[in-house]
């Protein structure tokens, strides 16, 4: 990671960055269940922006394989070191916890395991049918992480019969080795690319993040990228600092902008886009997925306060 990383300060955020203060009575309770069940969740994980209102509204992303990451990428905060263990009762748990919250849409995301031979893909593929087993009309979308390339272990997961398959190529070509060392541009969108060939009518996703140093033009050479490999549907939202160690905000992004990168992507044929600077993977997948399956919306996430 850059020096300059660690010691140039946080930028004032604009006006338009904020966010609803994380309370609230479901918000508690959320909480509560995912402690008792030893569950974990990217919304806490990651300190996402819009965990108060995910959680109120009764939804959650959850976190599986550990909270440990093998890899160190300069904008997460999720902990990096060596995963120890694998634990087999993660899907049990997962689908009670889905059954006591009620919930007809799921998500399930995880850290990067490159120290299991499959890269957690089987576990991935026992807790879509776990939940399918216990509620039966709960659709489960998945945010998956690369496999290093390992395709048998994605057609694990493809096989399952996630309602969505979501990879992100978070960021530009350029930016990828100080972004994201361990990961590799063309490896994301070809993973994108064997969804379909694995199953044609899997609705495939993928989202990048603004504010590292990109270029509009690099941004739209990305979602055409994205949609030569056949991918789907869209998110595109704010990089937020973490903390002082993690990669520094180059800039941040006006929600104009976002709305110009909406337009394009409905221009060059994704079926629905969710742009905006606090939008992140999983915000509103429900109502993706359902304007994926329906009429082709694209949908602009827009700021706290008008455009100006």
């Amino acid at each position: 990671m850059p020096a300059e990383a660690a010691v140039r300060p946080f930028p004032r955020k604009p006006r338009w960055l904020k966010a609803r203060f994380p309370a609230g009575e479901r918000f508690s309770e959320i909480k509560s269940l995912l402690r008792e069940q030893e569950l974990h969740t990217v919304c806490e994980e990651a300190r996402c922006p819009n965990i108060g209102e995910c959680f109120n509204a009764g939804t959650a992303t959850f976190m599986i394989l550990g909270d440990i990451c093998t890899r160190a990428c300069g904008f997460c905060d999720v902990t990096s070191g060596k995963p120890v263990g694998l634990d087999l009762l993660e899907p049990y748990r997962l689908s009670q916890a889905v059954e006591r919250l009620g919930l007809d849409y799921v998500v399930i995301t995880s850290v990067n395991r490159d120290d299991l031979p499959d890269g957690g893909a089987g576990i991935f593929a026992a807790c879509i049918r776990a939940i399918e087993h216990r509620m039966p009309g709960t659709q489960v979308e998945v945010l998956i992480p690369d496999f290093e390339g390992n395709w048998d272990a994605l057609a694990t997961v493809v096989e399952a019969g996630p309602v969505v398959l979501n990879h992100n190529t978070e960021t530009v070509p350029r930016l990828y080795r100080r972004v994201r060392p361990k990961a590799r541009y063309q490896r994301s969108l070809e993973l994108i690319r064997r969804v379909k060939e694995i199953d044609p009518a899997m609705t495939t996703k993928s989202g990048i993040m603004v504010g590292l140093g990109e270029t509009m033009d690099e941004v739209r050479a990305v979602l055409d990228d994205l949609r030569e490999h056949g991918c789907d549907l869209l998110t595109v939202g704010q990089y937020l600092r973490p903390s002082l160690k993690h990669l520094p905000i180059e800039r941040f992004w006006h929600p104009d902008e976002f709305a110009e990168i909406a337009d394009y992507a409905h221009s060059i044929g994704f079926t629905h886009a969710e742009c905006g600077p606090l939008v992140r993977s999983s915000y509103h997948a429900a109502e993706q997925s359902e304007a994926a399956s329906s009429d082709g919306h694209i949908s602009l996430h827009a700021a706290s306060e008008p455009h100006r």
